[in-house]
């Protein structure tokens, strides 16, 4: 039995080493395959955030540069309505008509800066809407107003320190400095010359400004600011841009009146005068070296101080 038993049974061993190298083949099979599936999750997540912001980017993109340009008659029926209103303070339509059709023609985004919060606020920030238009008006709380019912309105205040009785005393004092602190090209930021507006944003001195309409502050009794600084203020922006269109259309209203009419001719100057009609100037001066010291070409008081 022994003999027969022996010589018909196969005797199998099963060395350790296979099955260690079996177990092995599998944990480097299942490490490979899960180290696959985790890099195509990354992937797939990456790609799809990458689509989604190059579409905001996109959309972004197409949204600002295809607005398009507020239509003509879109256009008229503002003016139209804005001039026609029971308000007995509003401009006449020639005046609104004639700056609603510079607005029109401005390059886009078009910079809009407007001295004084009026009834017709509200029209051009609507005939500036591919642009940017800032107020500027004496009265903060009144600012404030504005800002609160109509969030669309960027309006800052401003301090006066002029009187309208003082406007020959404040022009000979620009004359006077107009090689050092009233200089007609600079950064009114840093400037201490009396008729130039200078505790405003810091921004607000950046902007390249396209159009400036120069409608406040008050100025019909001799205590009242006049609008000397913001003539002023508005000739030397105009000069000072650095960038965008050379030209600045400047428009001042009332001008009619007596001071506005001498302080527009000594800063934005006669040659300067575009056309004159019922109460609105409108002037186009251009920007000008930084080495100018002369406000007019035609002004010999002006160029006697400045070789003095």
């Amino acid at each position: 039995m022994k003999n027969s038993l022996g010589s018909s049974t196969k005797l199998i061993l099963l060395h350790p080493y296979i099955q260690k190298q079996g177990s092995s083949n599998r944990f480097w099979a299942l490490a490979f395959v899960s180290f696959l599936t985790l890099a195509f999750l990354l992937t797939l997540i990456y790609t799809r955030e990458s689509k989604i912001t190059t579409s905001i980017a996109v959309a972004s993109t197409i949204t600002t540069s295809s607005t398009p340009p507020l239509s003509k008659a879109v256009a008229r029926a503002l003016v139209h309505y804005a001039s026609n209103s029971n308000n007995t303070e509003h401009m006449s339509y020639t005046d609104i008509k004639h700056i609603a059709d510079v607005l029109q023609k401005c390059s886009q985004p078009c910079n809009l800066l407007v001295f004084g919060l009026t009834h017709e606020t509200l029209l051009w920030k609507a005939l500036n809407h591919n642009g940017r238009t800032v107020f500027i008006d004496e009265n903060r709380y009144y600012a404030a107003y504005i800002e609160e019912k109509y969030p669309e309105i960027e309006a800052y205040d401003v301090q006066y320190t002029t009187k309208l009785s003082e406007m020959k005393e404040l022009i000979a004092g620009v004359k006077e400095q107009v090689r050092n602190e009233c200089k007609p090209v600079q950064n009114l930021l840093f400037s201490e010359c009396k008729l130039g507006l200078n505790d405003l944003p810091n921004q607000f001195y950046e902007v390249d400004w396209d159009v400036i309409l120069v409608d406040g502050p008050r100025g019909y009794w001799p205590e009242a600011p006049g609008r000397m600084s913001a003539i002023y203020t508005a000739s030397v922006l105009a000069r000072s841009k650095k960038g965008g269109n050379p030209k600045t259309h400047i428009f001042v209203h009332d001008f009619n009146q007596q001071v506005d009419r001498i302080t527009s001719d000594e800063f934005l100057c006669k040659e300067n005068l575009v056309k004159s009609m019922d109460m609105l100037g409108h002037f186009v001066l251009e920007r000008m070296d930084a080495n100018s010291f002369q406000f007019c070409r035609n002004h010999n008081s002006t160029t006697a101080n400045s070789s003095s």
